[in-house]
C-alpha cells in the first residue's frame, strides 16, 4: 500500500517495495486492493518481492513500517545505515502489519501510511 500511495503522491520518484519476509510472487491482499481501488489506485498487478542487499544498495531512501524492520534492513545491508528510516519517524509511530486481519486493520494501516508519507512529503519533497 505504501508503494502505491507514494507513487500516486509523487509520480516523478522511482518507488519500489520489498519485504523482509515477503511471500514472493504473491499478489497484494484483496483488502489492500479494495481499499486502494476506493482511492482510484490500482494495486491488482502488485507482486511481493524479497528485500535483497542489491535492492538496498540501489535505494537512496528506505522507509520501514516497524522499528524492527529498520534493524532488519541494517543487518541485511550495514551500509544502508542513515538511509533507512521509520515511516512514522516524525509522528513517532509504527505501522503494524495488517496481514490476516480484518478490514479495520488495513484501514488503520493505510491511514498511518498516508500520515507518514504526508510528513515526509511536507518536510522534504514539497521543496523539490
Amino acid at each position: 500500500m505504501g508503494e502505491a500511495v507514494l507513487r500516486r503522491r509523487l509520480p516523478a520518484l522511482e518507488v519500489a517495495s520489498a519485504g523482509i519476509s515477503a511471500l514472493v510472487g504473491r499478489p497484494a491482499d484483496p483488502l489492500a486492493v479494495a481499499l486502494l481501488a476506493e482511492r482510484g489506485i490500482d494495486l491488482s498487478a502488485h507482486r511481493a518481492r524479497q528485500l535483497t542487499p542489491e535492492l538496498v544498495s540501489k535505494s537512496d531512501l528506505i522507509l520501514a513500517m516497524e522499528r524492527r524492520h529498520v534493524a532488519d534492513v541494517e543487518a541485511l545491508a550495514p551500509a544502508a545505515r542513515g538511509r533507512v528510516h521509520l515511516l512514522g519517524r516524525f509522528g513517532g509511530f509504527e505501522v503494524p502489519d495488517p496481514y490476516r486481519q480484518p478490514r479495520e486493520a488495513f484501514e488503520a494501516a493505510l491511514a498511518l501510511i498516508e500520515r507518514g508519507l504526508a510528513d515526509y512529503q511536507q518536510r522534504f519533497w514539497s521543496r523539490a
